[in-house]
């Protein structure tokens, strides 16, 4: 799901970038994010097994909530391109299911 839903969405606003013929910038929200997710990787490299399992899916959680955060604070609001926030606005719902089903995962494991 996570893998299908994200190159789902990567496609899209890859097209949408190449229609628009616009070059997207760094900006403090992709910045965080994407520290956060090589912090993560750095993280997840060093465990197996159970606790591999928790690190995981308990980043999963809280990077889908920032995700989402930013997509309801910053991204949605700030959004002057029609075409780019009916594609926000498309996607988003992903984003709330990752978020659920990790949450569930999450549940499941014993947080």
């Amino acid at each position: 799901m996570m893998v299908t839903d994200h190159t789902g969405v990567n496609k899209q606003a890859t097209a949408l970038v190449t229609k628009l013929k616009v070059t997207p910038e760094d900006n403090p929200t992709s910045q965080a994010l994407k520290q956060g997710g090589e912090e993560n990787v750095k993280k997840l490299k060093g465990l197996k097994g159970a606790e591999f399992d928790k690190a995981y899916i308990d980043h999963e959680v809280d990077y889908h909530q920032q995700v989402l955060d930013a997509v309801d604070k910053t991204l949605i609001p700030s959004a002057k391109n029609a075409e780019l926030k009916a594609l926000i606005e498309k996607v988003r719902p992903a984003f709330v299911a990752h978020l659920e089903k990790a949450k569930s995962i999450q549940a499941s494991l014993g947080k």
